[in-house]
């Protein structure tokens, strides 16, 4: 059994309210908790408004892309993706794929995804040349375990150390998922995303 199937599927679901209470009540004078990387990423993800769905295996990556779909009503629509190997692992959901921001929603992989702040980086490896309000307000993204970093400083040198040659341009994060929500002054500003996450088991 895996840490994440560990940690998000063994411990009823008043067991996790209960856990991740007690981080939130936590006094702001006390010492932080050390976390597991990957514990903290899901934390500060949940706590953005994120939607996540752990995947042991590329068949429940499938399955779970296709619940996404079905709850949504996103069968038979477009689908903006700048990816064509993403294309072609899902070519047998029959979507409409494009370039444009009225697609109903956005699909991509990441460069990292970042512990300390629950957010996905990405870059014009995924957008292009794209601004993300340009794109459609509805996210999908697909991520592995081995693309956890605890802080967006390490994800920046993981994404120069893979690109040495040419590194990308339009280097972003996307940390509020609420797009219905509020915006408080700290997040005035920022592009919010109504964001799916499978995350592939791989390590």
């Amino acid at each position: 059994m895996s840490l994440f199937r560990k940690l998000f599927f063994s411990k009823s679901k008043s067991d996790q309210k209960s856990n991740e209470r007690h981080i939130d009540d936590r006094s702001k004078y006390m010492p932080e908790i050390d976390l597991p990387i990957d514990e903290s990423f899901m934390m500060n993800f949940k706590r953005n408004g994120g939607k996540f769905l752990y995947c042991d295996n590329d068949d429940e990556v499938l399955d779970s892309f296709d619940k996404i779909l079905l709850e949504n009503d996103w069968y038979e629509k477009e689908v903006c993706c700048f990816d064509t190997s993403l294309e072609k692992k899902f070519s047998n959901f029959n979507l409409n794929y494009v370039k444009n921001s009225s697609a109903s929603f956005f699909f991509a992989t990441c460069e990292y995804l970042i512990a300390d702040s629950g957010a996905i980086l990405i870059s014009s490896n995924q957008l292009r040349e794209k601004k993300l309000i340009e794109l459609p307000d509805n996210f999908i993204i697909l991520a592995a375990t081995s693309q956890l970093v605890k802080s967006i400083s390490e994800g920046l040198k993981g994404i120069k150390n893979k690109n040495k040659n040419s590194i990308p341009s339009n280097i972003t994060t996307i940390k509020d998922f609420e797009p219905q929500k509020e915006k408080d002054f700290l997040s005035y500003g920022s592009s919010s995303k109504n964001l799916y996450l499978l995350l592939l088991e791989d390590l």
